[in-house]
């Protein structure tokens, strides 16, 4: 079909054209054919899977990893208040309970274990490996193989600094080497020492609690004892910090260097050169905590005490 140029029309088809352009638009492209872009974006995808086929397994789970992360992250920005508040709340129950479990140690064994030792069989003295199994504001609890764990006073840990709390020196599950001082097997108790041998003789520890085994009944309670009361008692262990004095109450008195009347005599002086072990001191009680279960003590006279008067005579 033609059509006549002369009269100013177009020609818009003629069958005398190319045959190679009839597959071709006005703009010269193959619409049969794919173009170059598509092509060389088919091109990017093949090497892209033929780059993640050739990569290292390790690498791949990384990375699978890492998207899942982000994936998780993202869906958890999208997620309701509620919902995280439940899902963050379900959180913090799960690590609470983590965290008491991680507080129990495991025994070597079982506390009925008919293997344990009996506290009657065990003598005074003798040295024995033990695990840490709690601590307290005064000591630590030390599971030895008896039927009933032995307390580590916190006095009973180390001379070389004075301990506040047991957590300075041990830690729940620690192994360690106690030596026994006192053992009463019908109240089912058991006292421990790590003290070296010097020291224990030094303060004549294993001899006291032969000699004097005296029934907590028969010690003075600290209900018994009042602020500013006068008593005497015998220095068993001098720190850095002061003299622990054994007053026959069922806690040792503690006595600050700084409440020592020698205290300023000679400057810099520590506490073991006026302060020593078997010498007897008057005390006055300065605080008694009974939570914690010790005894503040002080060897001046408190200045608020009744006391003689003394009449003065003007000339």
């Amino acid at each position: 079909m033609a059509v006549d140029v002369n009269e100013g029309d177009v020609v818009l088809y003629s069958d005398d054209m190319d045959e190679s352009n009839t597959d071709n638009n006005s703009d010269g492209r193959n619409w049969g054919a794919p173009s170059s872009s598509s092509s060389s974006t088919l091109e990017k995808r093949t090497n892209n899977i033929s780059r993640w086929s050739s990569l290292n397994p390790k690498i791949k789970e990384r990375i699978v990893k890492e998207a899942q992360e982000r994936a998780i992250r993202n869906k958890k920005r999208r997620e309701p208040a509620e919902a995280k508040k439940r899902r963050l709340y379900s959180q913090y129950k799960q690590m609470q309970q983590q965290s008491k479990k991680d507080k129990y140690v495991k025994r070597n064994l079982p506390p009925n274990s008919k293997e344990r030792i009996s506290l009657s069989d065990i003598e005074i003295g003798t040295t024995l490996p033990g695990k840490v199994i709690s601590l307290t504001n005064f000591g630590a609890y030390v599971d030895i193989g008896s039927e009933a764990d032995g307390l580590l006073h916190v006095s009973q840990i180390t001379r070389e600094e004075f301990v506040t709390h047991p957590r300075q020196y041990l830690s729940p599950g620690d192994e360690v080497d106690v030596r026994v001082v006192r053992r009463d097997a019908d109240m089912k108790k058991l006292q421990l020492t790590m003290l070296p041998e010097e020291i224990l003789e030094e303060e004549n520890v294993l001899k006291k609690f032969e000699e004097n085994d005296i029934n907590d009944d028969d010690r003075i309670q600290l209900d018994e004892v009042e602020v500013d009361d006068e008593l005497w008692g015998e220095i068993r262990r001098v720190t850095d910090y002061g003299a622990y004095v054994e007053l026959g109450a069922v806690v040792r008195g503690f006595l600050h260097f700084m409440d020592h009347p020698m205290f300023g005599e000679v400057k810099g002086s520590h506490p073991k050169e006026f302060m020593q072990i078997g010498d007897r001191v008057r005390v006055w009680v300065l605080d008694v905590d009974k939570t914690k279960e010790r005894v503040k003590l002080t060897a001046n006279r408190p200045t608020g005490l009744p006391g003689p008067r003394r009449e003065v005579q003007w000339i």
